[in-house]
């Protein structure tokens, strides 16, 4: 979306030190990256803890800027027609998302929880679009300055804006509520994950609770049917609490799910249990978007997970299933469940560190260990490696016969020299083990 200066001035409440604000200018777009700033473009630079966009007003000017924000009233250049003085450019960059937002004025669908959120804007996404022209969050870009990237680039005839929210602390996600006013908020689940940054579960719950902050009154909330979220939450309007326990005829089997939901049969192109009842959340708020039946299934059906979330490949004849986009003891759960259920021998887990667990990561990574055991009988054809310092203590813990590694180029070369043809591998671990470095090596090998 472009904006005009008079425009920009009144929605930040910033002061214009440099320019003439009755010039005659056309529009320009509001860059917040020096790297792909054009010509005409306006230069938002952002501070963080470890960088300072300010550094970077010079070059913005040089690449043809027409003028800039800053923080600092002596940052000032010459050859800048325009510099506006804010208090905070972060803020400054909300308020005009928020302008956005309401000019465009889409049904605003936020989405958060500990696991599943971006499978579930995935999913919604699919449902959505069949009926309306829907925009997405982008990746997996669910902090303020993505919010803001979301609905900067979010066409003039949206319908729907489908929102991810992440959150590491309290607060987080009440700020970009209070940028976005939702129209459906939706919780996918609570659990351990960045248990070390809030402390404790009940955190967690208050944190993803505050997608209610400024939720409309006269919207709708969905979420698990879950006593945390519902000690916590506050909204008088809508609530909508759904379980896989009101669907029955389920049937998980390779490469599909089925399931009846109040006497509608769904497909979904994934297996799963926990996407069943990612499933639920995304019906419910499908029908309150006012999405037929005929179309939510059909959209249910066409989702595909993104990258590295359940992603199959084959490699020299080995079937590999990527999930390691991140973990936590819920989702590794749900994973490995999925895999040993659905798939047959011979098979192989790949477990690695997950992260953010706080003081109690090595009892995490051990219940992990104890919830595989009840899966090895004899001759189960079922192999454990890990990877990682953390990840070694579900070897420890299980009733398996296994390896562990420090790398993964080393449980790489494990995998190439002794894993036959035909067999099925599930890697899954936080993100930080780059477990995508294990299937390239695994190619290069």
């Amino acid at each position: 979306m472009q904006f005009g200066i008079k425009e920009v001035l009144k929605n930040t409440q910033g002061t214009l030190i440099q320019g003439d604000i009755e010039d005659d200018i056309s529009l320009f777009n509001i860059s917040s990256d020096t790297r792909k700033i054009e010509k005409g473009d306006f230069y938002l630079p952002l501070r963080g803890e470890n960088y300072d966009g300010h550094s970077f007003i010079d070059s913005a000017v040089q690449k043809g800027a027409i003028g800039y924000f800053t923080q600092d009233k002596t940052k000032v250049i010459k050859d800048a027609k325009f510099i506006i003085y804010v208090k905070n450019t972060l803020v400054a960059y909300l308020k005009l998302a928020k302008y956005i937002r309401d000019k465009i004025n889409p049904t605003v669908i936020a989405i958060t929880g500990s696991s599943g959120k971006t499978t579930v804007k995935e999913m919604l996404y699919s449902v959505l679009n069949t009926t309306y022209k829907t925009h997405k969050t982008i990746l997996n870009h669910n902090n303020e300055i993505g919010l803001c990237q979301t609905m900067f680039q979010m066409p003039c005839d949206t319908q729907f804006l489908v929102l991810e929210m992440g959150m590491r602390n309290l607060g987080e996600i009440e700020l970009l509520c209070k940028y976005s006013t939702p129209d459906i908020g939706i919780i996918t689940n609570i659990g351990t994950a960045h248990v070390e940054l809030l402390g404790n579960i009940e955190n967690i719950a208050r944190a993803k609770c505050e997608i209610a902050s400024h939720l409309n009154k006269k919207g709708l909330f969905v979420a698990p049917d879950c006593d945390k979220i519902k000690k916590f939450l506050s909204y008088e309007g809508e609530k909508k609490y759904v379980s896989i326990d009101m669907s029955d005829d389920i049937q998980i089997k390779k490469g599909v799910s089925s399931f009846r939901y109040e006497n509608v049969e769904y497909k979904l192109s994934i297996e799963g249990e926990h996407n069943i009842q990612n499933a639920l959340l995304v019906i419910e708020a499908s029908k309150r978007a006012g999405v037929s039946i005929e179309n939510i299934k059909k959209g249910l059906f066409e989702f595909k997970p993104i990258e590295k979330r359940w992603e199959i490949s084959n490699i020299s004849g080995i079937d590999f299933i990527n999930d390691s986009y991140n973990a936590n003891p819920e989702s590794m759960k749900a994973a490995i469940k999925t895999f040993l259920s659905v798939y047959r021998p011979p098979l192989v887990l790949v477990l690695g560190d997950m992260g953010e667990l706080g003081k109690d990561s090595i009892k995490y990574h051990k219940e992990i260990g104890e919830f595989i055991s009840s899966y090895n009988k004899k001759d189960s054809g079922i192999e454990l490696l890990t990877v990682g310092e953390l990840a070694r203590f579900i070897l420890k813990a299980s009733t398996f016969e296994g390896k562990s590694f420090k790398t993964n180029l080393d449980c790489a070369k494990y995998i190439k020299e002794n894993i036959k043809e035909g067999t099925t591998v599930l890697l899954k671990a936080s993100r930080f083990m780059k477990f995508e470095e294990l299937i390239e090596a695994i190619k290069q090998l």
